[in-house]
């Protein structure tokens, strides 16, 4: 089998725009692309600089979606921002707005702290030892 990766991750979110201006403006992601895709929806990709998986931001449709907003791993944090500097990049996102659940912290495997995207997301920003 040839080598493969995972190329993006679908986030659903109540509003592209809203969604852009967290991931872009507060977490410095890039925005890939913003491809409109007719009736109001559009293919829109953010990712970290340099990072080969990116998110897809895929707008709510229908009840069934919109329940799922923010809900998509159970109240779990299911996403990892891995960063070379977690101090630097901490008070970079915390100078943007965003709000972090709790204090560092510095585990045997890394620093870490939670934050959550405004639509419940939960992230966990980590400098894991390896890095």
């Amino acid at each position: 089998m040839s080598a493969s990766f995972i190329s993006q991750v679908t986030l659903v979110v109540p509003d592209y725009d809203e969604a852009i201006a967290f991931y872009v403006d507060g977490l410095g992601f890039e925005l890939l692309e913003d491809t409109p895709r007719g009736e109001g929806k559009r293919w829109v990709r953010v990712a970290p600089p340099g990072a080969q998986t990116a998110l897809l931001l895929a707008k709510a449709d229908g009840p069934e979606q919109v329940r799922a907003i923010g809900q998509q791993t159970g109240g779990r944090v299911g996403f990892f921002l891995e960063v070379s500097s977690f101090d630097e990049a901490h008070k970079a996102m915390s100078d943007k707005g965003v709000e972090f659940l709790e204090a560092p912290r510095h585990e045997p495997y890394g620093s870490v702290a939670v934050f959550c995207d405004p639509f419940g997301n939960c992230w966990d920003l980590i400098q894991s030892r390896r890095s």
